[in-house]
């Protein structure tokens, strides 16, 4: 019995058929089901029948996909793909039966051939990690990766990342970079393996926005639970909203910037943005990383917020119009007395902060808290960072617009 037999594993009531997969432990097997999902059994009291020898080849299938290549057209522009791991570069750990970040750059061109023809692409590796370990060194590492592809002549760049916190980095690189170039941030919640990925539309539509006009940081996720379209958010404005539905990133308080429609390969903009070649590449990739995001709730205990004394900034994820207990107003005051920036969002999801209506509010201006107008907590949490690193006047930088995070007008757009 070896990897690539077909199989008939039976344990107990319950019987698999499919293809024997590799497997790191003497203790179970996996087998790919006909369905395309991966299933792993304990060896422990398991029958297995071998009903067909070497219907798939693991070792020959790896082989010819090393030696894919996809050639250089000089009428094609060149779009820069760099890879931070996963579930978009990820494939199943045979120890474990789960999913892990193992591709590098160039195995995303290998395991989504659709990208072939398309643009030329130049593959690079920041990272290999699943995005709940990304940090701030990393976000700079990122920023300055992507100035280097783009000072090399990258007409175009394209992040693979994890989507549990792809809002955050995208948030940072948009502060970070003055852009010539667009840069698009995709990921998949579906790995390569199962049968309803999202895997190879999502990294398509990307490459198709990179050669786009939009020179801004965007998020190309899919536009609904169909495989027609995606949806081109800005960085900057863009939330995941559901833990695993494929279109589970939305724009908050806005329309999305446009679509990418994945059969005709066009892309539509809906909303005015920044045009390709209308700023000088820069970068300011400094962050100051003693900064915490603290979501008030009835009844929380104040010794959450006196654990942040010292802290370089506090962002606080307010009630309504941004508010928390009048018992922490007085924390708050000696905070911002001994230096620490405190910014007031809301967790609402539509709307901005005021803190001008309510005698709570006007108690929190008066203690020196600055309004965070209707940036989302998250970017808000990732520009704190900036401000603090990179401004003379840190409030007055929350309160301006750098990144198109603040909206002019809060109004529902539906």
């Amino acid at each position: 019995m070896n990897a690539g037999d077909r199989v008939r594993v039976a344990r107990g009531d319950v019987t698999y058929e499919g293809v024997l997969m590799p497997s790191t432990s003497a203790d179970h097997l996996v087998v790919k089901l006909d369905g395309g999902y991966n299933v792993g059994v304990d060896r422990a009291n398991a029958d297995v029948d071998v009903l067909e020898s070497d219907v798939y080849d693991v070792e020959s299938a790896s082989d010819t996909e090393e030696t894919s290549e996809i050639e250089f057209d000089d009428e094609l522009p060149t779009v820069s793909l760099i890879s931070t791991g996963g579930t978009i570069a990820s494939t199943v750990d045979y120890r474990t039966g789960a999913v892990t970040a193992q591709f590098t750059a160039e195995d995303v061109l290998r395991a989504v051939p659709d990208l072939a023809g398309r643009a030329n692409y130049r593959g690079r590796v920041v990272a290999n990690i699943l995005s709940e370990n990304m940090d701030t060194s990393i976000w700079q590492e990122l920023a300055e990766a992507v100035h280097e592809e783009i000072q090399a002549g990258a007409d175009g760049v394209v992040v693979m990342h994890g989507t549990d916190t792809m809002q955050y980095t995208a948030s940072a690189l948009a502060f970070m970079l003055d852009l010539p170039v667009p840069v698009v941030f995709t990921g998949s919640q579906r790995s390569a393996d199962r049968p309803s990925s999202d895997n190879v539309m999502n990294a398509v539509c990307a490459v198709e926005a990179a050669k786009s006009d939009c020179a801004e940081v965007m998020v190309c996720m899919h536009a609904s639970e169909s495989d027609d379209r995606c949806v081109l958010h800005r960085g900057t404005r863009v939330r995941k909203n559901h833990t695993s539905r494929r279109d589970a990133f939305e724009t908050v308080g806005a329309k999305p910037l446009g679509t990418v429609d994945y059969d005709a390969e066009t892309v539509e903009f809906r909303r005015d943005y920044r045009e390709r070649d209308a700023t000088e590449l820069d970068i300011d990739p400094d962050l100051d990383s003693e900064v915490e995001l603290l979501k008030f709730t009835p009844g929380m205990d104040p010794a959450m917020l006196d654990a942040l004394s010292g802290k370089s900034g506090v962002v606080l994820e307010g009630t309504g119009l941004g508010h928390v207990h009048t018992d922490l107003i007085p924390t708050i005051e000696s905070m911002v007395d001994d230096g620490t920036r405190v910014v007031m969002t809301s967790q609402c999801l539509e709307g901005r902060v005021c803190d001008r209506v309510y005698d709570t509010g006007r108690d929190l201006l008066d203690a020196g808290v600055v309004e965070g107008e209707d940036v989302l907590p998250g970017t808000a949490y990732v520009k704190l960072m900036w401000a603090l690193a990179n401004s003379e006047s840190v409030a007055e930088t929350m309160r301006t617009d750098l990144a198109g995070e603040i909206q002019e007008r809060s109004t529902p757009w539906q």
